[in-house]
């Protein structure tokens, strides 16, 4: 049986997880910055910076929180199944997703922009939320509740609750990437969203099918 994790042990792995990604996007900026003539037509245009209230700097606002608890549900899942299946898929969504995250936190850094904003999430895309009091801060995020349920699963429950909030976030955030793609001034985060959408709508079709294989609904 997989021993249970306490909820602070999570947080705390959360938060050196997301300072570690920080400080290298902030170093990969801080090296393209300093050497200009080495920096690639992508980071060029990297180093326009759009304003603080476009849409570029919205969805990377937003979506940095959004992967940043899709991080949180595949390391707590890990801990919490044996099975290779969901334990790789957890592995490829933490990489992709904590990469994707340092990319759009170190864009902001390069672009002279706040990581938060005062406005409402979702705000850029004239889709404002409501704080609701669980925890779930934009469409697609787990509640409070919910994450303590995956905390607590073990096995098969644990798989089966995670690729089902799994594919909720997903959902939520491929209609937020495409938002972002079209909106977007810059080639960056139109280029990083498209990539999103693709590679999100691949993962909900893989968790379908492994739901389906557990017996269970989506």
């Amino acid at each position: 049986m997989t021993s249970v994790t306490s909820p602070f042990s999570s947080t705390r792995r959360m938060v050196l997880a997301g300072a570690a990604v920080l400080l290298l996007a902030v170093g990969l900026v801080a090296l393209m910055v300093g050497r200009p003539s080495a920096a690639s037509p992508s980071a060029k245009a990297a180093l326009s910076a759009p304003a603080e209230e476009s849409a570029d700097a919205g969805f990377a606002r937003d979506m940095a929180i959004h992967h940043q608890q899709a991080v949180e549900m595949s390391f707590i899942v890990r801990e919490r199944t044996g099975d290779e299946d969901v334990r790789r898929l957890a592995y490829d969504i933490i990489n992709t997703q904590a990469n994707q995250r340092g990319m759009m936190l170190g864009w902001l850094e390069m672009w002279g922009l706040p990581k938060s904003s005062a406005k409402p999430p979702m705000a850029w895309m004239d889709h404002s939320v409501k704080p609701t009091g669980d925890g779930s801060l934009m469409p697609g995020m787990a509640t409070d509740a919910e994450l303590e349920a995956l905390e607590a699963a073990e096995g098969r429950a644990a798989e089966v609750l995670f690729l089902r909030l799994m594919t909720v976030h997903h959902r939520a955030g491929v209609d937020m990437a495409r938002a972002g793609a079209g909106a977007a001034g810059t080639d960056v985060i139109r280029n990083l969203a498209q990539g999103m959408v693709s590679g999100q709508q691949s993962e909900i079709g893989l968790m379908t099918d492994m739901l389906k294989a557990r017996g269970a609904k989506p």
